[in-house]
């Protein structure tokens, strides 16, 4: 096989995974439209480190994708590679920041998600430059965070404590047993 030929192959595997990042920005994105009628307490994303720099991947791999299909003449499977990362750098980050994290009817949207209370197996704040929660993934025993802005802070506070004291986020028997308490002052 010639450095060419690897090369596109290449391309054609990361475009590959590309596009299930970007099918997964959309799904996400569809499903928080659907939730937004659910919000308790919510606000906007905080821009990732570096988002200059990463639209500036967006532009510089649109203009390769446009040289190459019109200059160049190459058909779109070809450029299949640089297509998915441009979407992906130029559409799907921008769209990701447009998702309310914060606090639903049924769950937390966290940074990398939404997590359903039930499937909730622990909580704890980490407070420093920026006040963070931490949720434990009950069934993955994976830990995932959510910056909260400090203006929402007690409130968010106070709407864990009411989900804790509805039985709507439970944690008896599980990664965070810690005795003879109240389950509501782990909040």
């Amino acid at each position: 096989m010639s450095l060419p030929e690897l090369l596109s192959t290449l391309l054609l595997f990361l475009g590959a995974g590309f596009l299930v990042a970007n099918v997964r920005v959309a799904w996400s994105f569809i499903r928080a439209r659907r939730l937004r009628p659910t919000a308790l307490l919510t606000w906007k994303g905080s821009r990732p480190p570096f988002y200059g720099l990463l639209m500036l991947i967006g532009v510089v791999l649109g203009l390769l994708v446009a040289f190459k299909l019109v200059v160049q003449g190459r058909s779109p499977l070809q450029v299949f590679g640089e297509g998915m990362m441009f979407l992906y750098y130029a559409f799907a980050i921008p769209l990701s920041l447009r998702i309310a994290r914060g606090f639903y009817q049924d769950g937390i949207w966290i940074d990398s998600g939404f997590v359903h209370y039930s499937k909730i197996g622990g909580l704890t704040w980490r407070e420093g430059v920026q006040v963070t929660l931490v949720v434990v993934d009950r069934t993955r025993s994976l830990a995932r965070s959510l910056i909260v802005p400090q203006e929402h802070y007690s409130e968010a506070r106070r709407l864990l404590h009411d989900k804790i004291a509805s039985h709507d986020l439970n944690f008896s028997g599980r990664s965070l047993d810690l005795g003879g308490h109240d389950e509501r002052d782990d909040v």
